[in-house]
């Protein structure tokens, strides 16, 4: 059997209380990580770069303030930032400024699947999440040192996404992403929508799982991730672990 090597990147930050996180790229492929901190929420920010390249079989570690809250990350498919680079230079998953997603505005483009973090939320426990409110482009899966849940979506969407749904394509015609019914604006009124919960919808009461198009196919394949905007409510979207533990992270892409 070939042996795999993993390149590894690790960055400290002296004097500081914070956790580690493990971004290990499992594809077969190389993809472009990215990641963005909600500074309208907290200023607490990562000491890594909000973009980078990742080759096959390769991790990088880094560390990330102990309250780390609104963090995402995701990653960038089909990228070539030598020209225009921002949004549109990747096939999805691409944000303003390039492979450095912008700091302020850099949240990436729809669909890509998004892991997210609050780390000492409310109760003094860490949140986390494998989210597809903003659609898919990879299988991910986020697990870590202290025995807390996984979260995860481990399977491949795109080849049976709804037709409604599926793309974009890349150049030999293989789906790559599999838009939301929001994203894909199945509805015809995104301000105003069941499938956004936006609107008249705005409300966990008036956006039920069920009024959402394709709920089940996302939430049937990826029972542990959170598929639409109020999925809190089915058990298994939003994970925890208590925030005493100072748990590491790990965050596969294609486990």
């Amino acid at each position: 059997m070939k042996a795999v090597f993993l390149a590894s990147v690790s960055i400290a930050v002296i004097g500081a209380s914070a956790r580690t996180f493990t971004v290990y790229n499992a594809c077969p492929f190389t993809i472009w990580p990215a990641m963005f901190t909600d500074l309208n929420v907290a200023p607490n920010v990562p000491n890594f770069p909000t973009g980078w390249e990742a080759a096959s079989f390769t991790k990088v570690s880094f560390t990330v303030p102990d309250n780390w809250k609104a963090g995402r990350i995701w990653a960038r498919r089909d990228c070539d930032f030598s020209t225009n680079p921002g949004p549109n230079s990747c096939l999805d998953g691409g944000c303003n400024g390039g492979l450095l997603c912008d700091p302020h505005t850099g949240t990436g483009v729809p669909p890509a699947t998004v892991a997210e973090w609050t780390l000492q939320g409310d109760g003094n426990k860490d949140f986390y999440d494998v989210s597809l409110v903003d659609g898919y482009n990879l299988p991910m899966r986020i697990n870590n040192d202290q025995g807390c849940p996984v979260a995860d979506c481990p399977v491949d969407l795109g080849p049976n996404c709804p037709s409604q749904l599926k793309g974009p394509f890349d150049s030999t015609g293989f789906p790559v992403g599999c838009k939301s019914a929001c994203d894909a604006n199945l509805d015809g009124n995104q301000a105003n929508s069941a499938n956004c919960c936006s609107g008249s919808h705005n409300t966990p009461a008036t956006c039920p799982s069920s009024g959402v198009e394709f709920y089940s196919y996302f939430k049937g394949n990826c029972p542990n991730s959170y598929a639409y905007a109020f999925d809190e409510s089915s058990g298994t979207a939003l994970w925890t672990c208590d925030s005493s533990l100072n748990a590491d992270y790990t965050l596969t892409f294609c486990p």
